[in-house]
């Protein structure tokens, strides 16, 4: 993972990406830009991360993207793709080796929408960290959670296969990591106790060399949401 500190509005832009890698624009903390991570460290892609201080955020990464968000990838050639599933199946088209996405179309078809369906879920997580802070109750937002999971554990027992998209990772299961990951950060791993095969799935998922290289502490990710809810988020936490 990157040791880089994040650069801020007024840092110098950086020069044109190296010929034989890609440039990737993350923030360490960033579920999103995890996404785009794994991805690179499953492929093996050569690349280079500059962390972007998303609460400051310099004018030159603004020019690549406009939105300001992370993931961003910018290529030797001046080309810059941003959104996470659009940067990971970049990478995975461009970059052969070790294919992630499904070969047919419907299979693809297949992936995109439980991609649609898993999308639902990121929002629980903003909103019952928000709530808490408020000191509001939050026991429906964390049922309805659970009834969400619950649905992608009958994914798994339906297919009776070790991951979403078979016996092995594929994008699917990169895509829907990150907010695995952060369930026992934000104190809702009992938001899948009644969901026995999406456990199994997290336990393999944590012995996946991509993912054991892109995870931080319990701790670190603790001390990170501390400051991001007390509106002042440590990007740099622990360099």
């Amino acid at each position: 993972m990157s040791a880089d500190k994040c650069h801020a509005k007024g840092s110098p832009a950086p020069g044109s990406v190296s010929e034989g890698f890609i440039r990737f624009y993350s923030m360490r903390f960033c579920p999103f830009a995890l996404r785009t991570r794994l991805v690179l460290t499953a492929k093996g892609i050569k690349h280079e991360v500059i962390n972007i201080n998303l609460k400051d955020k310099p004018d030159w990464f603004l020019e690549r993207n406009p939105l300001g968000l992370v993931p961003t990838l910018e290529t030797p050639a001046g080309e810059v793709i941003y959104e996470s599933p659009i940067t990971c199946e970049y990478l995975d088209e461009v970059y052969p080796n070790s294919k992630l996405l499904p070969s047919t179309p419907y299979g693809k078809a297949q992936y995109r929408m439980m991609l649609e369906h898993f999308s639902k879920i990121p929002p629980y997580f903003f909103k019952i960290l928000m709530g808490r802070k408020k000191g509001e109750d939050v026991a429906g937002l964390e049922d309805e959670l659970k009834e969400k999971l619950a649905k992608f554990n009958k994914d798994l027992v339906d297919k009776k296969t070790k991951f979403f998209g078979g016996d092995s990772i594929t994008m699917i299961d990169y895509m829907m990591w990150p907010w695995f990951e952060r369930l026992g950060v934000l104190d809702l791993k009992n938001c899948y106790n009644q969901t026995p095969e999406l456990k199994k799935w997290t336990e393999r998922m944590y012995e996946d060399p991509a993912v054991k290289a892109n995870t931080y502490s319990v701790d670190t990710y603790k001390a990170f949401y501390k400051s991001y809810i007390d509106g002042k988020p440590d990007f740099d936490y622990g360099l």
